[in-house]
């Protein structure tokens, strides 16, 4: 039922019209490459790959720690005749070792990296955890693809990263900053991070979790009556991924134009009218308070960061920004050992400084 109202219903319930990125460069820019999606079994990583091999790839890698996605995303391609195409790696991009094994087989022309921890509350009390996965295995692919002059690497970054609030936010923020040192470094690869938004219906986000409240009778579960999110649709978010990849000259973040923020408890009460109840009256929702590292807004931009346009309107690049390097990669080491001896505490301390 979700999937249905979600495909038909989804402009009511953004409140804003769907964004339509089209672009015949895509498909040029993706033809006959040898492509990896990390993370590829997840929410957004395996729209990359449904989208990807439209485009006549010569082959696509998915690479997930997680077999279950892995094999769910697989099986739906291989059914759609993609068979031929598609191979999947199940490893962790903290595995530097299996990473360059998968690396010297394949010899990738792009990159999408997708894979991270993305849940907030959890990476607040398990900080370590967000540094190995998340900077650790950003610097192992970023790395790799410099060393084995992949074309290409793209970053699926998040508006968690600005002025960031939680471990979550301010790891992914690190792993921009990834990105801007190694195009500054290296030129045989263009590194570039894209910025968005909450993804309408991924996995562990606030939809199917409505959905199953709604489906159970209720209540309706949100935070905090006035908190705020930028949303788009998980298509929205990969067509912007790619022809971010097709604009990128190297150490860019694009962002894109998400429109208003929504309400979450105007999410939550579209959903309900969309099963036929009415908020409140026939389906309760109760506000819990926000979790730890949350905030009531998200921003897409800091206050000093400026924005150009280009040829999508709906698609800008922040200015770059110039990363000490010597600086930058001694705390990252710094930080990677800390969070190696899973001290908490200081490895919190560190990703404040």
């Amino acid at each position: 039922f979700f999937k249905q109202s979600h495909t038909i219903n989804v402009e009511k319930l953004l409140g804003r019209d769907a964004i339509c990125i089209e672009n015949n460069q895509v498909s040029k820019f993706l033809r006959d490459k040898v492509c990896l999606v990390t993370g590829g079994g997840g929410s957004i990583g395996s729209e990359l790959c449904r989208q990807i091999v439209l485009m006549q790839p010569k082959k696509v890698v998915i690479l997930d720690i997680y077999e279950n996605n892995a094999y769910e995303i697989q099986q739906e391609l291989v059914t759609q005749g993609f068979g031929d195409i598609i191979s999947v790696e199940i490893a962790s991009v903290r595995d530097l070792d299996k990473l360059r094994l998968i690396f010297e087989e394949y010899k990738f022309d792009i990159i999408f990296h997708a894979a991270a921890h993305k849940h907030v509350p959890l990476m607040e009390t398990n900080p370590e955890e967000a540094i190995k996965n998340n900077v650790r295995g950003t610097y192992n692919i970023a790395h790799l693809a410099h060393k084995h002059n992949v074309k290409n690497m793209v970053l699926i970054s998040t508006d968690k990263a600005v002025n960031p609030t939680n471990v979550m936010g301010a790891s992914k923020r690190v792993c921009e900053m990834i990105m801007q040192y190694m195009s500054q470094t290296y030129t045989n690869t263009k590194f570039t991070a894209v910025r968005f938004g909450n993804v309408l219906g991924s996995n562990g986000s606030v939809i199917p979790l409505f959905t199953k409240q709604i489906e159970v009778g209720g209540p309706v579960t949100v935070t905090h009556p006035d908190i705020i999110r930028y949303f788009m649709t998980i298509p929205e978010a990969v067509s912007l991924v790619l022809e971010a990849a097709i604009m990128s000259d190297g150490g860019e973040i694009f962002v894109l134009d998400m429109g208003e923020p929504v309400k979450i408890v105007t999410l939550a009460e579209n959903l309900i009218k969309m099963y036929g109840y009415k908020p409140y009256t026939d389906m309760k929702i109760e506000f819990c308070g926000l979790r730890q590292g949350e905030k009531l807004y998200e921003e897409l931009l800091l206050s000093t960061e400026n924005l150009k346009e280009t040829y999508n309107k709906k698609i800008f690049i922040m200015d770059l920004q110039h990363i000490d390097g010597d600086k930058f990669k001694g705390d990252m080491c710094e930080i990677l050992s800390l969070a190696d001896s899973n001290d908490s505490v200081k490895t919190v301390e560190q990703l404040h400084r």
